[in-house]
C-alpha cells in the first residue's frame, strides 16, 4: 500500500468518526433540550450522578441509564431506583424493604454508601424509573456542560468548524491532484541541451 492510499484511509476514517461524533453530540443535546433535562434515547433515560451516596455501584459524576416504570407497585428489594422525592429533587437509591399499607405500596430505601435507612419510604407512584446496569464513568460532567448554553454552542460549532476545515483540506487536495495531471509535461534538461 502506497503512503498516499494509507492517508486517504485514514482520513476517510477520520471524517467517519468526527460525522459519528457530531451527529451522537447533536441527539444529546437535543434530546437534552428536549426534555428539559436528562436526555433520552431507545427508550433509556440517561441521569447524571450528582452526589456518592450510591459508591461504589456507581461514582459522582457518572452516567446511569434507567428504564422507566409501568407497574410501579411490582418492584423488590434489591432494585435501585430513581423517584421523586420532592419539587425539582431526584434520587436513585436502593430499595431495602418494600412495605404494604392497604392497597398502598411503599419502598424503604438507602443510597449504598450510606449508614442508614432513608429518612422518609417512598410512594409507588413517586417513583420514575430502575436502574438499568449501565453506567458510563465521568461523562455526567460532560453533559452537564452540553445542558448548558454555552456546553450547547461550543459542542454545536466546533464539530461543525472542524468538518468545514476537513472539507476544504479535502478539496484543496483533489484540486492539486487535479492540477497535476491536466499541467503539460516539461521537457527534461537533457532534451533542452540537445536542441
Amino acid at each position: 500500500m502506497t503512503a498516499n492510499k494509507v492517508w486517504k484511509w485514514t482520513s476517510n476514517i477520520l471524517w467517519v468518526v468526527t460525522f459519528t461524533t457530531l451527529l451522537v453530540m447533536t441527539l444529546i443535546v437535543l434530546s437534552s433540550r428536549a426534555s428539559g433535562g436528562e436526555p433520552e434515547l431507545f427508550g433509556y433515560q440517561f441521569k447524571t450522578v450528582l452526589s456518592g451516596s450510591m459508591e461504589p455501584t456507581f461514582k459522582t459524576g457518572s452516567i446511569i441509564a434507567v428504564k422507566l416504570v409501568e407497574d410501579k407497585n411490582s418492584l423488590s428489594a434489591g432494585d435501585v431506583i430513581t423517584y421523586q422525592e420532592g419539587p425539582g429533587t431526584i434520587v436513585t437509591h436502593r430499595i431495602i424493604d418494600v412495605i404494604q399499607n392497604g392497597e398502598h405500596v411503599m419502598y424503604s430505601t438507602k443510597g449504598d454508601n450510606n449508614e442508614s435507612a432513608d429518612t422518609n419510604p417512598v410512594l409507588s407512584q413517586n417513583v420514575i424509573a430502575v436502574y438499568s446496569g449501565i453506567t458510563i464513568p465521568f461523562l455526567g460532567y460532560f453533559l452537564g456542560f452540553a445542558s448548558s448554553a454555552k456546553g450547547t454552542a461550543i459542542l454545536l460549532i466546533v464539530p461543525g468548524l472542524f468538518l468545514l476545515g476537513y472539507s476544504a483540506f479535502t478539496i484543496r487536495s483533489v484540486i492539486k491532484e487535479i492540477e497535476a495531471k491536466v499541467a503539460p509535461q516539461k521537457p527534461s534538461d537533457e532534451t533542452e541541451k540537445t536542441a
